[in-house]
């Protein structure tokens, strides 16, 4: 069974467009699917597939300026004006949608990228939520991060904050194709190794990897990014929730492997129960790999289960 629902966003403009995916046995939970930059929900389907074949129910929103949102909305690559956290309060209205469709049910959480970003945010206010949370494709510290704040913050504050400077986003993410030994063909080959994940995530309608975002919006993106950061953000995040922090060591996003460590071990260092998997050989977007995608859904499921 599937339900679409709409609501209000925290940005007080949009209304953001959700599914509940609900397989037909007895649920043994429901997981909460953040998906990350530039894409949409549905290209997790074979995940939430996945999901729902072992029992649990699937949540999934488009985010602001993305996805199915933003076309409702003609709102692409525009976040709205309420900061960083629009796309995290967005995600627990989600949740507490969901949880009154169907109560008494344990609620888990899986986010990828900057759904990860959303997820570690999410956390650190509404942990007490979930039962296990899952982190895929996650950064630590970025060294370009303090430098891109105060530029973009100089352009907002110049009145261009509805315009869109892809010197901004060059100066965030350049990085991240110091490790791409093949020609650059699309300006998205970190993604996967695959031509053809590369080309499906490209021709997308709902995708807004070729779409502009506001430079308002890229400095709400790079500020979220500084709240989870360090060890004062992980006390924040309740010691009970287990955490499962998985990524591919060829991802750049977690600086081949460093980043995603860094992050454990800010939890660990707080107290935190947290498993680290990470996937030798593999770029961003593990779950979009033919060879191993099975393998991670199922590495996941298995965490949850766990937590049970």
């Amino acid at each position: 069974m599937l339900h679409e629902i709409s609501f209000k966003s925290f940005n007080e403009r949009d209304m953001v467009q959700g599914w509940v995916y609900v397989p037909a046995c007895e649920p043994k939970g429901i997981i909460q699917l953040i998906h990350g930059f530039g894409e949409h929900s549905r290209r997790y389907f074979h995940m939430i597939v996945a999901f729902m074949d072992a029992g649990f129910i699937v949540a999934a929103d488009d985010h602001v300026g993305h996805g199915k949102t933003a076309i409702v909305n003609n709102s692409w690559g525009d976040w709205g004006d309420k900061g960083p956290h629009t796309m995290m309060e967005d995600e627990y209205k989600l949740t507490k949608i969901v949880k009154e469709m169907y109560p008494g049910l344990p609620y888990f959480m899986f986010g990828h990228s900057m759904g990860s970003f959303i997820t570690r945010d999410y956390i650190a206010k509404y942990g007490n939520e979930l039962k296990g949370a899952t982190i895929c494709g996650t950064a630590g510290s970025m060294p370009s991060l303090p430098a891109t704040i105060a530029a973009i913050s100089e352009g907002v504050a110049a009145g261009k904050g509805l315009e869109s400077d892809p010197n901004y986003t060059n100066m965030l993410f350049a990085f991240m194709f110091a490790r791409i030994e093949e020609p650059v063909r699309l300006g998205n080959e970190w993604i996967c190794h695959s031509k053809w994940v590369q080309d499906d995530h490209a021709a997308d309608p709902f995708d807004a990897f070729t779409k502009p975002t506001t430079n308002r919006s890229m400095l709400d993106f790079c500020k979220m990014m500084e709240c989870i950061q360090g060890t004062e953000w992980a006390e924040k995040v309740p010691k009970e929730l287990p955490i499962y922090n998985i990524a591919g060591d060829e991802d750049p996003v977690g600086s081949w492997g460093e980043g995603v460590y860094q992050t454990s071990n800010w939890l660990a260092s707080t107290g935190h129960k947290v498993t680290t998997k990470l996937y030798s050989g593999y770029r961003h977007e593990i779950h979009n790999y033919d060879d191993i995608k099975c393998e991670v859904e199922k590495g996941i499921i298995d965490f949850f289960k766990s937590c049970l």
